[in-house]
């Protein structure tokens, strides 16, 4: 049996590691108030994602996708790539950023080994952008998904919550946009968390809404790869780009499940509304405590529950998203 399957025989080939749970947006469905530090105990250190992640490539995972809070926000953030794409197995090295900061650093990245690049992109519209994240920074983000396309990177994908009343119109004007640009933006639902729930009955949509005015413009299903993320990706024939719908609240939506999760602190989450972590940070201090971290992960696997519990309302340990990189 594969090291890295779970009691419902689903594999995992992609680990979400996030390096920092602060952000420098205000966004309203996630950190309206900016982020508040809690008491300290430290991020992983590069020594220790060398680690970390010699392990899990070692029990057969080939995906990393580094996220935050704002990953950008860490300045070893080169040094952590490279370290990363120099771990035997790793093929696949993604972050998740709001895009800031891309003009300046996105090439440094990409020469360390970055392959893929998701940027939070929430409207297309530089007023409401605004609104949404507390930050008039649109400009800069567009001109850095333009030198993730000059650069040739082959998976660039924009990430927009759906929000009713806010974002939820704007369909047309992305296809419009990735008519020739050969990008993928995927509309994420808006996800209940421990601190958002009056912002949650205000403005949750379901995602589903836009399947009819896909199917009804054209678009068709694509096949999933095997360590793709959580969308169901769309295509169309005169369109360069792709349309993903990533609908946690959808029919099992977590047969799927490809993924586990390291926080910044080093704990391993099976779920992202588990209620639980695991600590792996004892075992990340010394080469020689490889053995005992490649058990504690393989054995902590069989408590992966068969799916979340946001139909009930259990938000588990997750009070907002940036604490753990969505």
């Amino acid at each position: 049996m594969n090291p890295l399957t779970d009691g419902f025989g689903r594999r995992f080939p992609y680990l979400r590691l996030s390096l920092t749970e602060a952000c420098n947006f205000r966004c309203t469905y996630c950190l309206p108030d900016g982020y508040q530090a809690g008491p300290v105990r430290g991020f992983l250190q590069v020594e220790e994602i060398r680690r970390l992640v010699s392990a899990f490539a070692t029990l057969g995972m080939h995906k990393i996708r580094l996220t935050g809070g704002e990953p950008s926000l860490r300045k070893d953030l080169e040094e952590i790539i490279a370290t990363v794409a120099a771990v035997p197995g790793i093929r696949n090295i993604a972050i998740t950023t709001n895009g800031t900061v891309l003009p300046r650093r996105l090439p440094g990245w990409h020469r360390a080994g970055l392959t893929a690049l998701n940027v939070s992109l929430d409207s297309l519209n530089r007023e409401r952008f605004k609104r949404i994240t507390g930050h008039d920074r649109h400009a800069e983000i567009l001109e850095g998904i333009e030198i993730a396309q000059q650069l040739g990177m082959p998976a660039i994908k924009l990430n927009a919550v759906l929000l009713r009343d806010a974002n939820d119109d704007e369909l047309p004007q992305w296809m419009e946009f990735i008519r020739d640009r050969p990008v993928s933006v995927r509309f994420i639902e808006l996800m209940r968390t421990g601190d958002n729930q009056a912002y949650f009955e205000r403005h949750h949509l379901r995602a589903e809404v836009l399947l009819d005015q896909l199917q009804a413009a054209g678009w068709s299903l694509c096949p999933r790869a095997p360590d793709a993320g959580p969308a169901q990706e769309y295509a169309h024939p005169d369109h360069r780009g792709r349309i993903g719908i990533i609908a946690p609240y959808s029919k099992d939506f977590c047969r799927g499940c490809n993924r586990l999760r390291v926080t910044a602190t080093g704990d391993l989450r099976l779920c992202l509304f588990g209620d639980f972590g695991i600590a792996l940070r004892p075992l990340l201090q010394h080469d020689t405590d490889r053995d005992a971290l490649l058990a504690r992960i393989t054995t902590q696997l069989g408590l992966k529950a068969a799916g979340h519990g946001l139909h009930q309302g259990q938000t588990g340990l997750t009070p907002h998203l940036a604490s753990i990189g969505g």
